[in-house]
């Protein structure tokens, strides 16, 4: 349609530059007397003069949205800057150090850095109103599963689980004195339990550790759709259980990996709330592809499932190796969505182009909830 729009309005353009010509051929001819073609043209100069312009009709097909509602993206080959909204400050600050540096003596894993998310300093350092998070990612650094987006490091062999772990992501993490951590972790297809035992291990250790002060959100895998796996993790303590769609239905074996699935998940998200889950959680990426429709008939879906949270966020393509970007989607847009979910009726929703599935997990209207939900004996006692 666009394409449609540009060569009428350069037809137009032409147009008016001949008629243009031929009227400043005929004011140079004063003697000629006026033809009834040359009256014709006259009257269609004027018509075109008082018509739409050049830039009516590039906006013709734009959104309703004051910023529209995405930009293409260019062909990975073309050199072209990504959009202004998608620019963010290098990360540092004290707070920032000090988990890194405690990351590294522990030797744990974050998908912050694995999966190179451009909000670490952000949810690292804290401050500006928000809760310091911190997403650690159990089961190592290698993941079975292979989808398309990811820039985790893959192999049907992973090295095997380090049985340390759970006390050691415990320790660091009741050391940094954060609020609020986000455990995340890998695929491992390879093991029976998919990893739910291990995880688990992990959140019990950290409650524990942190006499009940620290809030855990758990982003795991669909453990193949192994319901034991889910009731294990779901009724390890946790406060918020996270498993991520992705993506759209139409969407989902071009994304994730064939062993994922939109009913798979949705199914995986039932079952952790049927079996006590105080919160649910999930996420999904913009710019693969999706339509509008797809997106609000997804997220009206998962509402419908039970979801008590939703984080839409801007696919970045990692590497040049992996999916690439159809298009970036306006702020303006994210904002509209966001609206879409809280009208549906979600706990909380977070939408825009930097957001990711845990980030500023901590905000400070999820974390009141969950501390309200947790002392309403005390109140009435």
């Amino acid at each position: 349609m666009l394409a449609c729009h540009r060569r009428c309005a350069q037809q137009a353009l032409q147009l008016a530059r001949l008629i243009s010509h031929s009227h400043a051929s005929t004011a140079a001819s004063p003697s000629l007397q006026e033809s009834p073609e040359s009256a014709s043209v006259e009257t269609l100069r004027n018509r075109l003069a008082q018509g739409p312009a050049l830039e009516d009709f590039l906006s013709a097909s734009s959104s309703t949205l004051p910023g529209g509602y995405s930009v293409a993206a260019p062909y990975w080959k073309e050199k072209t800057r990504k959009p202004d909204w998608l620019k963010r400050s290098v990360p540092g600050g004290d707070k920032y150090v000090e988990i890194k540096s405690k990351l590294r003596e522990l030797k744990l894993h974050t998908v912050c850095e694995e999966a190179k998310c451009p909000n670490i300093g952000e949810c690292w350092g804290g401050g500006d109103g928000h809760t310091a998070t911190a997403t650690i990612m159990l089961m190592g650094d290698t993941c079975t599963r292979g989808c398309r987006f990811c820039a985790v490091k893959t192999s049907k062999a992973p090295p095997p689980l380090d049985p340390n772990e759970p006390e050691n992501t415990a320790k660091a993490v009741a050391a940094w004195g954060i609020d609020y951590v986000v455990l995340t972790s890998v695929d491992r297809d390879d093991l029976p339990d998919g990893g739910a035992a291990h995880i688990a291990a992990s959140i019990q250790q950290l409650k524990q550790k942190t006499d009940g002060r620290l809030l855990v959100e758990a982003l795991v895998p669909d453990f193949q759709g192994n319901a034991d796996s889910v009731k294990l993790v779901a009724q390890s303590g946790l406060d918020v259980y996270a498993h991520n769609v992705e993506t759209v239905p139409r969407l989902q074996s071009v994304v994730r990996d064939r062993r994922a699935n939109w009913e798979q998940s949705l199914a995986t998200l039932r079952a952790a709330k049927a079996a006590g889950a105080r919160i649910t959680k999930t996420s999904i990426m913009l710019g693969c592809g999706e339509t509008p429709t797809e997106v609000t008939a997804a997220m009206q879906e998962l509402r419908d499932s039970g979801v008590d949270v939703v984080t839409l966020g801007q696919y970045m393509r990692p590497t040049k190796r992996h999916m690439p970007v159809v298009e970036f989607v306006t702020p303006e847009a994210f904002a509209g969505y966001e609206t879409s979910a809280k009208n549906m009726g979600f706990l909380y929703a977070a939408a825009g182009p930097m957001v990711r599935s845990s980030y500023r997990a901590g905000e400070f209207y999820l974390s009141n909830v969950l501390r309200k939900d947790s002392q309403p004996e005390a109140a009435s006692v």
